[in-house]
């Protein structure tokens, strides 16, 4: 049985909002005219480590203590509230460039939720950068948990099914692997991966890495790819 879906779910940083770029502009502005001296591929490979850490407060208030991890290591200031310039770039951190019209294209054909691992008061910020596109939007403090705890996929499809919604009308579009098509692909959802690193080099920047890719349903290079496809009928869901 075939159908089309009624709700796109969307992971945020990192599919919608570019945070390598908004963690390099808050390195950029820390840093000064030393930042020419940063090989920030290799800080995303350490960052990306530390995101990791079972012990790590909130996103993206966890930013400040992995810059303080990381400062001696990259020759990173320290002792003047850079960590908070840091966690605090996060509410003007960029959207890829195809996001906003990508979603505004998506919206006409579809309810559009976001499922983000960010505190309601980053998202907040990055919702109006995508001029608010969300039927619905979720945080780490509605849900108490993080993707990719199941637990969080959950919370969300329960307050989906206050909607009249079920997991069969959902799909989930993402770009971490680890943190979201891993997971919601174990859970029964139908998933589209959006691999967004492609257009720099492949690999997985500040993304926390996987030993084992996820086959996802539908993979585009990026949303527009995947606007493209809603506009021509092509995004179904099997069940």
């Amino acid at each position: 049985m075939t159908r089309k879906p009624k709700i796109l779910t969307f992971d945020v940083v990192g599919t919608l909002i570019d945070f390598e770029q908004g963690m390099k502009n808050a390195l950029s502005k820390v840093l000064g005219a030393a930042n020419n001296t940063l090989d920030f591929e290799a800080f995303l490979t350490e960052y990306r480590v530390l995101r990791n850490r079972s012990d790590k407060l909130l996103f993206p208030e966890d930013l400040a203590p992995i810059y303080l991890s990381l400062a001696e290591k990259f020759n990173l200031p320290t002792g003047h509230g850079e960590e908070k310039v840091f966690v605090e770039s996060a509410v003007s951190w960029p959207s890829f460039s195809d996001s906003v019209k990508a979603l505004k294209r998506l919206q006409k054909h579809f309810h559009l939720v976001a499922m983000t691992n960010a505190r309601r008061w980053a998202f907040d910020s990055m919702d109006k950068t995508l001029e608010a596109p969300f039927f619905k939007g979720f945080t780490v403090d509605d849900s108490g948990s993080e993707k990719p705890d199941p637990d969080y996929f959950t919370y969300v499809l329960d307050q989906l099914a206050l909607e009249g919604y079920t997991k069969d009308d959902v799909l989930h579009v993402a770009q971490s692997q680890f943190h979201d098509i891993g997971i919601a692909r174990k859970l029964g959802y139908t998933v589209c991966w959006i691999e967004r690193r492609k257009a720099v080099g492949g690999g997985f920047g500040g993304t926390v890495a996987v030993q084992e890719l996820t086959v996802p349903d539908y993979h585009y290079l990026s949303l527009a790819e995947l606007a493209d496809a809603a506009d021509c009928g092509e995004l179904i869901i099997v069940s």
